[in-house]
């Protein structure tokens, strides 16, 4: 049986995996195991989950109750150079951990994406969790068909939930780990003319909430308080484009101007990974009813995160 304390949080290394790791191991009824590939991380777990046997011997081992899964290849541009790669990552593994879940008789949280949604329409308040999925590039569509083979465990009797959340910034040993974070260092280096996306209307989310989020969702299940529903969405109401964000970073800084950035209101153009969606706003009125989700303001954060000094 698993143990009802033992969380496992893959990706543990990556900007959300780090956070969810922090935030369960600070939740001290937990014992927490993080996954790591290739990161140097002395207190992480190494394990190469695309190895079915080396994956199913861990869990055994481990016996946990809810399986945090942050691993995946979450850049579309990648993605795009890597379609075998990335198809075994974002759909193989967490396949073959759904089923592990249904064998080893523990909870899967599946972090899935917005980029599952093409954009172009979202319903008023956003799209929901039953919204019809089109994504518009390879990356979204990994990301749809992970969500597929979960919800077909789910149907065959495994504990699982797929949770979609949008662009995501917070804490980063790498400000290019993430793709609102790395717009502070194109902010500061004025040497670079860049352009910026002025249209896509973005719903950044920072990865504490969310974290936080997560450690309230597996105490409320250990309650008994809910059954959980199929699919989830975490996402802040504050609406961006990248450009408007350039803007606010450059003000907290108080960088005078930012010539060397050019904002582009016009659609992309061309296939695969440069297909934007335009606004993938999830709806979080069913997650809500679970639980409060204690978004973090936008700017409030960045202020204090870079006036600490932290980047």
């Amino acid at each position: 049986m698993p143990d009802t304390n033992k969380i496992v949080v893959t990706g543990a290394s990556g900007v959300l995996g780090t956070a969810v790791y922090k935030e369960f191991k600070k939740a001290l009824q937990y014992q927490v195991v993080g996954l790591k590939n290739k990161s140097p991380a002395s207190h992480l777990v190494q394990l190469d989950l695309t190895d079915k046997e080396a994956t199913k011997q861990k869990f055994e081992e481990i016996k946990p109750s809810w399986v945090i899964h942050c691993a995946a290849e979450r850049r579309p541009d990648v993605a795009e150079k890597d379609l075998a790669g990335t198809q075994l990552l974002n759909v193989g593994v967490p396949e073959y951990l759904a089923e592990l879940a249904g064998t080893l008789n523990f909870t899967l949280v599946y972090i899935s994406t917005d980029y599952v949604f093409d954009g172009r329409s979202p319903p008023p308040g956003g799209y929901t969790p039953e919204s019809p999925t089109n994504p518009l590039q390879y990356y979204g569509q990994t990301k749809r068909d992970g969500e597929n083979v979960i919800l077909q465990a789910q149907q065959q009797g495994a504990k699982t939930v797929v949770l979609r959340v949008p662009v995501l910034y917070g804490p980063a040993p790498n400000n290019a780990d993430s793709a609102v974070n790395i717009l502070v260092d194109i902010v500061r280096d004025q040497s670079k003319e860049v352009n910026m996306d002025d249209y896509a209307i973005r719903y950044p989310t920072n990865v504490l909430d969310i974290a936080s989020f997560l450690v309230r969702l597996t105490d409320l299940e250990a309650r008994k308080v809910d059954t959980l529903p199929p699919i989830l969405h975490y996402s802040a109401n504050e609406s961006f484009t990248k450009y408007d964000m350039c803007k606010i970073f450059a003000d907290i800084l108080g960088l005078d101007n930012m010539n060397h950035i050019k904002p582009v209101s016009t659609p992309p153009t061309g296939a695969g990974a440069t297909t934007r969606p335009y606004n993938c706003h999830l709806s979080t009125a069913e997650t809500e009813k679970l639980l409060p989700l204690q978004c973090s303001g936008f700017r409030q954060w960045w202020e204090e995160y870079l006036t600490s000094g932290s980047k």
